[in-house]
């Protein structure tokens, strides 16, 4: 029986790829975790640098919370089973009129995982609107072929390689994923999806994180890190990523630094260069 989503949210995730929304904390929360990253950008100067823009949950203690939050993984485990590892995070932030985008592409295209059974949860700080650039997705599109991909490292797409589907995307058929601040999306790592510029007044902010199923592993070869969450690992696949002990802690800060080279030389592999996300 599913621990948090409907039967028919289910069924809806695996025909269409994608389900939302899905209420994971109060506005109130929701309203705290933007102080506490604005906080945290803040002691960076203002900007946080590339490094530390991925994996921040091994940083924050604040945010190893988030990805281990019950309702969270409550929602995960309805779709990818009780083992359940957390694989990347990364904060997706739009400021208004920057004309920052996120261009059409699958995630599954340079990730290098075994298996499909790998689902985002995207958990809204801020409203996510159409106004302000909300993710859009193409449904039914995780069911078809890995579509072949390209790299821009355009300057104002978010993604790391600046990635997009190197064939014609249907947008019309495309659906507005709209959230409140607290509610969350969940989609397949086949999903094509996008998100067009922040044309409001306010900052656009998500936080993006990657669950994958305790047996899925990296088949690129390469070493590669990851966090369990809920349940058991029998299986071995990834390094296993400790807690932080506190807030920007020397070791985690070691640790760090050692698997963002591990994720980076999966996630660029074949050319290419780290850029911002």
């Amino acid at each position: 029986m599913p621990k948090l989503l409907s039967e028919p949210a289910i069924r809806q995730y695996q025909e269409s790829g994608f389900h939302f929304p899905v209420p994971v904390l109060s506005t109130g929360e929701a309203a705290d975790l933007r102080r506490r990253y604005e906080a945290f950008e803040a002691s960076q100067g203002g900007t946080v640098p590339p490094p530390l823009r991925r994996k921040l949950h091994l940083l924050l203690t604040w945010f190893g919370d988030l990805v281990r939050h019950p309702r969270i993984l409550d929602a995960v485990e309805d779709l990818l089973g009780p083992d359940l590892l957390c694989w990347q995070t990364s904060f997706f932030i739009k400021g208004p009129g920057d004309g920052t985008y996120v261009s059409w592409h699958q995630d599954s295209t340079y990730w290098g995982l075994s298996s499909l059974d790998v689902a985002t949860a995207w958990v809204a700080l801020t409203p996510a609107t159409v106004a302000n650039g909300c993710m859009r997705m193409l449904p039914g599109s995780h069911l078809a072929p890995q579509a072949p991909h390209k790299d821009t490292f355009e300057p104002k797409n978010l993604l790391s390689r600046g990635q997009e589907i190197a064939v014609a995307v249907d947008e019309r058929q495309a659906v507005d994923v709209a959230l409140r601040p607290g509610e969350m999306s969940l989609h397949h790592v086949r999903m094509a999806h996008a998100s067009p510029p922040n044309g409001s007044a306010d900052r656009r902010i998500g936080v993006a994180i990657r669950y994958i199923a305790a047996h899925v592993s990296q088949s690129t070869g390469l070493p590669d890190s990851a966090t369990l969450v809920r349940g058991r690992d029998s299986h071995g696949h990834f390094e296993l990523e400790p807690r932080p002990q506190a807030d920007m802690h020397p070791d985690a800060l070691a640790l760090h630094r050692r698997v963002i080279a591990m994720s980076e030389g999966v996630l660029f592999r074949g050319g290419g260069r780290p850029a911002a996300e």
